[in-house]
């Protein structure tokens, strides 16, 4: 006979639990595992579907879980009773806080990030400035950068302690004079063309705003390593003008990359807001590939079952961009389909 403390409840292969009386189905299922858990939603108990009512003794229970998912925080709610164990309650907790810190984590890289192009010190050991910083790890300056218990203006004031100032080179003499002609830039692998001088070296596009015809764009010659592309309305380049003008060069796609006769691709940032749901990315991915568009690099996040996701994708024209937000809006749950601004 049961004590008056505990109840004894079998699995579906007759194993029996020792579970304490007035424990659920949800209770039953983190008893047997965390992860178990964390996905169930519901029960089958003597083959009737239950959700959280109290378990009796010598009743069969088989967990009802989904392949993936979290709890619900309704599961904390001790007034709806789905958890009697506190157990059970903590597991939840503790799940919740995992959540919430990645979460933050997350938000918090995204923000040293932008503090890093801004700056333009994308290349800093991460690791060197978090420890100056007094952190550890990066992670735990990501974290306090998320809540806002850390200043990125500190972030601004180390990366100038730590780097030496960029000395002011002077400017080549080919883009020391201006004229109101225009010439083609020979051999330059982005077709660029150039207002006022001609291009000697291979020229590269900004990081910091991926320009992709037929974005407006100047070019600013920077210290050992030609020009750099940027569009015109970037943040980065418009501090750069306007702290060395002599340095920019008015500049505009040649005709044959906006045309997309050209045969070189540049690299740009889809944004993407979809339903979360299995096999999204899978999805995603197949229209990048019908297009054959090479993906480079992806970021995600989901955030209450919204996901939001970042693609760094080649293209060589703007229709290439247009053709492949409008496909993407068509795929099931996506809200939202553009180009990262």
């Amino acid at each position: 006979m049961p004590d008056d403390d505990h109840i004894y409840v079998l699995t579906p292969q007759a194993r029996v639990i020792a579970m304490p009386q007035g424990s659920t189905a949800v209770d039953f299922a983190y008893h047997l595992h965390s992860e178990l858990g964390h996905r169930c939603r519901g029960a089958h108990v003597d083959g009737a579907m239950v959700s959280h009512t109290p378990l009796q003794n010598g009743q069969t229970v088989e967990i009802v879980a989904v392949k993936e998912g979290g709890p619900s925080r309704d599961w904390l709610n001790p007034l709806l009773g789905y958890l009697h164990s506190s157990r059970a309650r903590q597991k939840v907790r503790a799940w919740f806080n995992a959540v919430y810190s990645e979460e933050n984590i997350t938000n918090g890289r995204a923000l040293v990030e932008k503090t890093l192009q801004r700056e333009e010190k994308t290349s800093v050991n991460l690791d060197q400035l978090a420890s100056k910083l007094g952190f550890k790890t990066p992670e735990d300056l990501y974290a306090v950068v998320a809540k806002e218990e850390f200043s990125l203006r500190n972030i601004e004031q180390a990366l100038h302690d730590t780097l030496p100032p960029e000395p002011e080179p002077e400017a080549p003499a080919q883009f020391e004079k201006r004229s109101s002609g225009q010439s083609v830039a020979q051999g330059a692998s982005t077709g660029v063309l150039v207002v006022g001088g001609r291009v000697a070296d291979a020229t590269g596009t900004g990081g910091c705003c991926r320009p992709a015809p037929p974005d407006r764009i100047s070019s600013f010659v920077t210290r050992g390593k030609g020009m750099s592309i940027h569009r015109s309305d970037c943040a980065t380049f418009q501090r750069m003008a306007a702290r060395a003008p002599e340095r920019v060069l008015e500049t505009a796609w040649s005709a044959d990359v906006m045309s997309g006769r050209g045969s070189s691709v540049y690299p740009v940032d889809l944004a993407v807001k979809s339903n979360d749901r299995q096999g999204l990315l899978r999805d995603i991915s197949e229209v990048f590939a019908r297009e054959k568009m090479n993906v480079t690099g992806v970021k995600t996040q989901s955030q209450r079952n919204v996901a939001y996701m970042q693609f760094t994708v080649e293209v060589s024209s703007a229709a290439q961009i247009q053709r492949a937000c409008s496909l993407l809006s068509e795929v099931q749950g996506v809200v939202r389909a553009s180009r990262w601004a």
